[in-house]
């Protein structure tokens, strides 16, 4: 074996760096163009989109908080969030394929943990509900839709492939598949569940008025009992409510 051969693997290993890194940017580039129809073209995306900027940017810092170099991650941190609008604290953990939409406003806390392909629009908050050091801000599943000014706050698990309605202020865990609207965040049960090989869901017009159709149900009830005073034979509408913490029913097909 000659020392060329054994000394080339050492020679490449920073080129194949480079290359994990050019695929890295290739890969951030591709989903927001398949996210965004606004998205003209790959140098447009490079030079002009906040949340591919500051995802680059919360990956150097986040490998410097690993590599505990604490006070210089907190800065690059603050920089990025001074050129972008989007705070991402240098602790969290995010797989590949995060889109931030737009993007100002967009605060993700220390222990917070984003899975792959999940889309955020601009204002929402990850956020923390604890004073204790350990693990205080929610865990996002794979492929999920967090809408414009929505809240995930504490120490709570999103599952995946599941929609977060704009402005919901989300408080509990919701499994896979749901839909959460409201404040607090109401879990909705999905007519048509999303599949991982689905396109994003993006439908955030499919929202549906919860308590505005509880309500109706409610006034259709007090007068349909009215009535029975009178028609004893009278038949009661339905009243809806939730089941184990989830809203159900054709009302709210999503």
């Amino acid at each position: 074996m000659t020392t060329q051969t054994i000394h080339r693997p050492l020679l490449l290993r920073p080129f194949a760096g480079l290359s994990a890194a050019f695929n890295q940017v290739r890969a951030d580039v591709r989903s927001v163009q398949e996210r965004d129809p606004a998205a003209r073209g790959s140098f447009e995306v490079l030079l002009s989109y906040p949340g591919v900027h500051a995802v680059w940017g919360h990956r150097l810092a986040h490998w410097l908080w690993r590599h505990d170099i604490k006070t210089l991650a907190r800065l690059l941190s603050q920089l990025t969030r001074s050129l972008t609008g989007i705070e991402i604290h240098p602790g969290a953990k995010i797989a590949s394929g995060f889109f931030i939409d737009h993007g100002m406003g967009v605060v993700i806390g220390e222990t917070a943990e984003i899975g792959r392909d999940v889309t955020m629009y601009h204002g929402v908050t990850l956020g923390g509900t604890s004073l204790e050091k350990g693990k205080r801000h929610p865990t996002i599943g794979e492929r999920v839709v967090i809408g414009a000014g929505a809240k995930v706050m504490g120490a709570i698990t999103i599952g995946a492939d599941s929609r977060i309605g704009a402005n919901a202020v989300v408080v509990r865990s919701v499994p896979e598949n749901s839909v959460v609207v409201g404040v607090p965040g109401q879990n909705i049960a999905r007519s048509k569940p999303h599949l991982p090989g689905d396109a994003p869901d993006l439908n955030h017009s499919s929202m549906p008025d919860i308590v505005g159709v509880s309500l109706a149900q409610l006034m259709q009830r007090v007068a349909a009992l009215e009535k029975q005073v009178t028609s004893p034979d009278s038949i009661l509408p339905h009243v809806h409510a939730p089941q184990d913490s989830q809203w159900q029913g054709e009302d709210f097909a999503i």
